[in-house]
């Protein structure tokens, strides 16, 4: 096992570059950290570079002799983490992800807040959902937020990223999907018509809401019911009081 005590060591200043979606894409490669994250991460599909341990931590499981593991003082440990008090283990991931497929899949059309977009995410795998598609203006689902936020997750759903988020629902339309639009000015959403079992739900930018290309691809137009005073939910709200109901 390889030690690393100096912040100047080429391997720490890219592992420090992956917090920045430029040195993410730069390297093919993004980093988590934290027990349950490492661990999910090595028995997931993804393949995983390296293993960080700071000096001193044990880690509770078996890391595999195949993957290249590095002890880090302290400091430096800190450095390469996002957070301002890491559990002493993180690991490097190659940057991909399974395709979103099955029949129960989720669109964030422009969902820009990470916290909303990691939240989301773990509400759909704890749902039941396959997979999820995102739209180019959403935050990068790879983001150190973004991935807290997940809670293990992304180990366990699918991911696309078209580049046009309208022509991957009307294609999905054509393969028999019901396209389903989350909006205010839509129709009473425990009212709707029939969707089928394949279906993607889509949930719109936290201020202006679903996209108009994206409206006219919708087979359904969706509003929950607002009963009291708020005009809006949350998206990530909205999105998990849809998802359950749509898997039940």
């Amino acid at each position: 096992m390889e030690t690393l005590s100096s912040l100047k060591n080429p391997k720490v200043l890219s592992w420090r570059s992956l917090r920045d979606k430029k040195g993410r894409l730069e390297q093919n490669a993004f980093l988590v950290e934290g027990v349950r994250m490492v661990r999910e991460a090595l028995s997931s599909s993804f393949t995983v570079n390296a293993v960080l341990l700071r000096e001193g931590f044990v880690p509770d499981f078996v890391i595999p002799d195949s993957i290249r593991t590095y002890l880090l003082q302290e400091h430096v440990f800190q450095s390469v983490c996002d957070t301002k008090t890491p559990q002493g283990i993180a690991a490097v991931l190659n940057l991909h992800a399974k395709e979103a497929a099955g029949s129960r899949l989720l669109a964030l059309d422009g969902v820009q807040d990470p916290g909303n977009v990691g939240t989301i995410i773990r509400t759909a795998d704890a749902a039941g959902f396959d997979g999820v598609l995102f739209s180019p203006e959403c935050a990068d689902l790879f983001s150190p937020k973004v991935l807290r936020s997940t809670m293990g997750s992304i180990f366990r759903l699918g991911f696309s990223f078209p580049k046009s988020l309208p022509d991957a629902l009307t294609q999905l339309k054509k393969d028999g999907f019901s396209v389903l639009s989350s909006q205010l000015d839509g129709d009473p959403f425990y009212e709707r018509k029939d969707i089928g079992s394949s279906f993607v739900l889509v949930i719109g930018n936290e201020g202006n809401g679903i996209s108009d290309e994206v409206k006219a691809v919708a087979t359904h137009r969706l509003c929950l019911p607002m009963r009291g005073g708020a005009e809006s939910l949350n998206a990530a709200v909205a999105a998990g009081i849809m998802m359950y109901d749509l898997t039940r």
